[in-house]
């Protein structure tokens, strides 16, 4: 669009692995009141298609380095299919879209530039699918939304 203005599309593959700590209240005779406390770990496993569409600010060169900040939309879309995905412990919904900020800097070198970054990740819609999720979760959970801090590491 200009030298100090980009419009990223850069589609990518996601592996997500998501821990779940359930922790469970029963009568215990053997415990100090009473009450004893259980926790068990429910694990959820996804695989997603992102279509992050970002625009990217750069300030003027100095010497051999630039600093940029970049925002945008992520839409996300999972790879299996909704029948899957509630047979997991807890059950999530297949889109998303997510508000995404960051900011790097850019280094020329001779041959290759680097590109470190930092990209904060916020997720705009409710995942939750309730009634599909382990019933141990029945009114526990009312809301879930993605949200990452990743670090990214680009060489052209």
């Amino acid at each position: 669009m200009h030298d100090q203005v980009n419009l990223l599309f850069n589609p990518k593959v996601g592996f997500y692995e998501y821990r779940t700590e359930l922790q469970l209240f029963t009568d215990d005779p053997n415990a100090a009141n009473g009450i004893g406390i259980s926790t068990v770990p429910l694990l959820t496993e996804e695989t997603l298609i992102e279509l992050p569409l970002l625009l990217k600010y750069k300030s003027q060169r100095f010497n051999n380095t630039r600093m940029f900040f970049v925002g945008g939309l992520n839409g996300q879309f999972r790879t299996k299919n909704q029948e899957e995905a509630n047979e997991d412990p807890v059950a999530l919904k297949g889109t998303d879209v997510a508000l995404e900020m960051g900011l790097g800097f850019d280094m020329y070198f001779q041959f290759f530039k680097f590109s470190p970054e930092i990209r904060f990740s916020h997720g705009l819609m409710n995942l939750y699918q309730d009634g599909h999720s382990d019933d141990r979760l029945a009114g526990a959970i009312s809301d879930i939304r993605r949200k990452s801090i990743t670090l990214y590491l680009n060489f052209q």
